[in-house]
């Protein structure tokens, strides 16, 4: 189990890793939004992963805080970008 648990936060950190450059280096707004909203729930992922293997249940309310505050993050930047403000 604990095997399995570390293989999937190896792919999870590295996916996380993925997203984080394609947030700095994306070609255009929409394309760093979209990378901020996967990056968000890989981050959680990769809490919810650390709480199985270690055991760590305080944890919990910090995956809760991520995902909360990566919809927030990513509603209101879609609402700026559909207002018309930011320009390519």
């Amino acid at each position: 189990m604990t095997l399995l648990v570390n293989g999937v936060l190896l792919v999870a950190a590295c996916s996380t890793l993925l997203c984080l450059y394609r947030i700095v280096a994306g070609p255009s707004v929409p394309d760093r939004v979209v990378a901020f909203d996967a990056f968000s729930t890989n981050l959680a992922v990769v809490v919810v992963l650390l709480v199985i293997r270690d055991g760590l249940v305080e944890l919990i309310d910090v995956v809760l805080v991520l995902a909360i505050l990566g919809f927030v993050g990513t509603m209101a930047i879609a609402k700026y970008i559909k207002k018309g403000d930011i320009v390519d």
